[in-house]
């Protein structure tokens, strides 16, 4: 075998999952089709649980440039109505607003520490596989050869080369006559409000700043970023063209939406800067994730529309919960069907993004009747248990997979605690940086450590117990055992102080499920 797996495609869902793999001990080769890394803006931040599985590989303090943890947002907005999400005692949506090219440079510059071959200016032109591995065909600059490998990952895109030749059907609508037009620029610093950060625009009135805001006549955002101030137009019923992106466009689409001209010029700094068209949209979804040794990741396997700024949060964690199943796989312990869990547990999250970002869409549309209905979904919004289900759905915190066990932390995303151990008081994301599953026990006498024997190479234990400076949602929850995943989702939780022999046992089915049989 040349590699044990090649992944096509170095965005970030590609690049997280050679970070993933390098840390599980894998050896992967990524291929990239451009010569470097594109300049092209397609997001402009993270939100949601992806927020906190990049702090808990040490990755969010690279990308914010400080040395705090995350905090929840104190505000969102679902089809272009302001969620209040300071109301909340458990607030699941987090933010990092950081351009999309930076997250790719952090995520490249961690790929190379690690070891990963980033092979750019290499495009994949054929697949063939058999019970051993795959061979894949490759362009590259010095001409066109093969590579041999156990596994391939199709990380390449809504357009995925690796989707088509592995002749996987990709269902689902188009939608045309809507044009998005998006544009870093500069505003008069008269029209910006000193206290909200909004913007004041004359003959309109305020506009909040990062919030959707609907018109009768289309969708209208305002976005100052610390990279750069983004203004963003959407219409129905338009033909984009085919002429280059101008401001001057532009203007005329705000002019239309808002009613109103907006002054605005050329944006400052050295960039890169966006200025993007996007006519209609797609939301599809691959027959299937697997194909053999192939497997599909990110846009690969999905795309949806980006209201709300689901993509990355969805795909990263597509990457974190592929990259330590196939590394079992590679290592040779996972146990029976491990790897065919990837689709059943990241298919339903796939499916619940293209939902709501559908509904979003529903409700962002022209017309009163959809007027009546942002009415209606207003009045709803003011109940605290409404505006906790939609939180918890566009975050991704309500995912929950089906795993045995009937502790209610099963299957979900770990809880953010503080330990206090040997060596002094510890978040448990720095626990977690190593990307191995975890045993932590928090038991008076550490009594469950013999659970491990036999699996010690592949599960560490920490022993420890709850600081009382945690977060006081968390720690009226808190376990005194969780088995985590490598994908930081619970395995395995118990609330005894003293576990007896029972305790023990579901301690052991669930190892044996998820990290395979005892040496």
């Amino acid at each position: 075998m040349t590699a044990d797996v090649v992944i096509a495609g170095a965005g970030p869902n590609g690049l997280m999952l050679a970070c993933e793999l390098s840390l599980a001990g894998v050896r992967p080769i990524v291929l990239e089709r451009l010569n470097g890394q594109t300049k092209e803006n397609r997001a402009n931040g993270l939100v949601g649980q992806v927020v906190r599985a990049l702090d808990r590989r040490g990755l969010y303090e690279r990308l914010s440039g400080g040395a705090e943890p995350p905090r929840p947002s104190p505000a969102f907005v679902f089809g272009a109505m302001p969620l209040d999400l300071s109301r909340l005692d458990d607030n699941p949506m987090y933010g990092l607003p950081v351009p999309q090219h930076r997250i790719e440079q952090v995520l490249a510059e961690r790929a190379l520490e690690l070891g990963v071959e980033i092979r750019r200016g290499h495009e994949l032109t054929g697949l063939s596989q058999d019970e051993d591995g795959v061979d894949a065909e490759i362009a590259g600059p010095e001409g066109s050869y093969r590579l041999r490998t156990r596994h391939f990952v199709g990380a390449d895109g809504g357009r995925s080369i690796t989707r088509k030749l592995c002749d996987i059907g990709f269902p689902g609508v188009t939608r045309d006559g809507s044009v998005s037009r998006g544009a870093h620029v500069t505003v008069p610093a008269e029209l910006i409000d000193p206290v909200t950060g909004g913007l004041n625009v004359p003959g309109y009135g305020p506009i909040p700043p990062f919030m959707h805001h609907r018109t009768d006549h289309g969708l209208f955002v305002y976005a100052p970023f610390p990279t750069g101030t983004l203004v963003h137009a959407t219409e129905w019923n338009q033909d984009g063209g085919d002429q280059p992106m101008s401001l001057d466009e532009l203007r005329d689409s705000v002019r239309r939406v808002l009613g109103v001209d907006l002054p605005f010029g050329p944006p400052e700094g050295p960039g890169p800067h966006q200025l993007r068209r996007v006519s209609g949209g797609n939301t599809r979804l691959a027959e299937r994730f697997r194909d053999g040794r192939v497997l599909l990741l990110g846009d690969a396997a999905h795309v949806h529309s980006a209201i709300g700024g689901p993509g990355l949060n969805l795909g990263l964690q597509d990457a974190i919960n592929l990259g330590w199943k196939l590394a079992a796989e590679i290592h040779g312990w996972a146990p029976p069907g491990l790897l065919d869990t990837y689709e059943t547990e990241r298919r339903p999250a796939a499916e619940r993004v293209v939902m709501h970002t559908q509904a979003q869409s529903a409700l962002i549309a022209p017309g009163p009747e959809v007027t009546a209905l942002r009415a209606l979904f207003t009045e709803l919004l003011g109940d605290e248990r409404t505006t906790k289900h939609i939180a918890d759905m566009m975050s991704g915190a309500d995912i929950r997979y089906d795993l045995e066990g009937t502790h209610p932390l099963t299957g979900r995303p770990a809880p953010d605690l503080v330990l206090e151990t040997a060596t002094g008081s510890v978040r448990l994301a720095e626990l977690t940086r190593t990307a191995r599953p975890l045993l932590i026990d928090l038991t008076p006498d550490a009594a469950l450590a013999g659970a491990l024997d036999g699996r010690r190479d592949r599960v560490d234990l920490v022993t420890a117990k709850t600081s009382q400076d945690g977060p006081p949602t968390e720690l009226r929850s808190a376990p005194t055992a969780v088995l985590l995943r490598p994908d930081c989702y619970v395995a395995w939780a118990s609330d005894s102080l003293r576990p007896d022999a029972k305790e023990h046992d579901t301690l052991r089915t669930a190892l044996a499920s998820a990290f395979g049989a005892a040496r």
